[in-house]
């Protein structure tokens, strides 16, 4: 399944009633990020457990997979790496490889690490070094045993004062309200702290934007919290399940470009 499109799809929507799935035992996830608690939900509705994968499409497309049902007690794991294949994180400016549940780049070097791209020698060092590295954009960190956590794109960080904040990490908090039915988290441009995040969300049932903020609030660290919200009917998303952020990100725009306006007149 993709992530967190057909995971939240088959933990709530009543569509699967309709089904018998009782000869159903994995579901494997991958394409987008899953929370757990989503997952859970989902497990426990169908009676299965479910496998993670983790890849791109420059590697093949997986370098981590979970293995078996005993993975689940790491359910925010992408799994460990595939045979023949290693995977370091990196610092994110110092590029220096770091330590357990230290957070940076995730790298991955392995049969299954593409050639290049055709005819664009550039990107392709841009992505991959002379030691066979290739830098997969991705955030995350990797614990004791080798099991890999994603945290977010690197180019899709919100910067706060300086300080990194994870839209996934949001919009998996989001997701655990009863009330939300879908939700994305965005950057918006703040004069004093640089980037502010802000929510776009799918309500089920009716609740104020001050109530999800509080909520949000409440289990995160102070320079995480929801700043704004916005009710839309639905989240743009890829057939692949991911947030289609430029889109979003272009309502932000207009809706700047619109205060601006009012202003000047």
């Amino acid at each position: 399944m993709r992530g967190s499109c057909s995971g939240f799809t088959l933990a709530r929507t009543p569509l699967v009633d309709r089904f018998d799935l009782s000869k159903l035992e994995t579901l494997h996830c991958g394409a987008a990020p899953l929370s757990v608690e989503v997952a859970s939900e989902a497990c426990e509705r169908l009676g299965v457990h479910i496998s993670y994968g983790y890849g791109m499409t420059e590697l093949s497309p997986l370098s981590h997979l979970t293995y078996s049902a005993s993975d689940e007690d790491k359910p925010a794991s992408a799994g460990y790496c595939l045979p023949n294949t290693t995977c370091r994180i990196v610092g994110i400016e110092s590029r220096v490889e770091l330590g357990p549940g230290e957070e940076g780049e995730v790298c991955v070097r392995g049969p299954q690490v593409m050639k290049g791209y055709l005819g664009q020698p550039e990107a392709t060092a841009e992505l991959i070094d002379n030691e066979g590295w290739l830098r997969t954009g991705d955030i995350g960190y990797a614990d004791e045993d080798g099991a890999l956590f994603i945290v977010d794109r690197l180019k899709e960080l919100i910067k706060y004062k300086g300080r990194q904040v994870a839209p996934a990490e949001l919009e998996a908090v989001l997701l655990s309200h009863p009330a939300i039915a879908d939700a994305a988290v965005l950057p918006s441009p703040d004069e004093k702290a640089g980037e502010v995040p802000i929510a776009f969300v799918v309500m089920k049932e009716a609740v104020s934007a001050a109530e999800i903020i509080d909520y949000v609030a409440e289990r995160v660290a102070p320079y995480k919290k929801i700043r704004r919200v916005e009710f839309v009917d639905q989240i743009p998303k890829s057939p692949a399940g991911k947030i289609l952020r430029r889109v979003l990100a272009l309502k932000v725009r207009q809706e700047i470009r619109g205060n601006e306006e009012d202003t000047k007149s």
